[in-house]
């Protein structure tokens, strides 16, 4: 860590210590070649990618977006609350874990009707009708078919 009083390269660490919550590290520290003492604090820093739109343009992650999806899919659904955070989190959990700077919308999308799947499966069914955009009836049952249980053979 540099001395911000007169730039020198090495400084020793005084004192250490965490906030309340845990999640800030407090440094005093003291310049070894003025003598000056300053305080660093340090955090984790998570980033969510980038969103890619199909037209090209990058934008930020927003968290409210994705769960107004899931929520506008889900509306009307026999899923708890607490069901659609953790859906959230779920989602956002991947994204993090996958170490992309960036990731589609289509990505994005897939990751959605994914956790929707899980969810309600009618929820789902709306969720891909508009985002895969059915064109034609069959679009629609191969959907159904894929998310229906199997008939046991007797």
């Amino acid at each position: 860590m540099k001395c911000p009083f007169c730039g020198a390269d090495e400084t020793a660490v005084a004192d250490t210590r965490l906030n309340d919550e845990g999640d800030v590290v407090r440094r005093r520290r003291k310049c070894n070649a003025c003598d000056k003492r300053f305080t660093t604090y340090e955090r984790a820093e998570i980033r969510l990618p980038q969103v890619v739109k199909k037209n090209g343009l990058r934008t930020e992650f927003n968290r409210d977006k994705l769960r107004a999806s899931l929520e506008l899919a889900l509306r009307k659904r026999p899923v708890s609350i607490e069901s659609l955070d953790a859906a959230v989190a779920d989602i956002e959990e991947m994204l993090l874990t996958a170490g992309e700077r960036e990731v589609s919308t289509q990505q994005l999308g897939e990751l959605v009707m994914r956790e929707l799947k899980k969810l309600d499966k009618v929820a789902y069914i709306r969720f891909a009708s508009v985002y895969r955009n059915f064109e034609d009836v069959d679009a629609f049952s191969r959907a159904i078919r894929e998310v229906s249980p199997t008939p046991k053979k007797k």
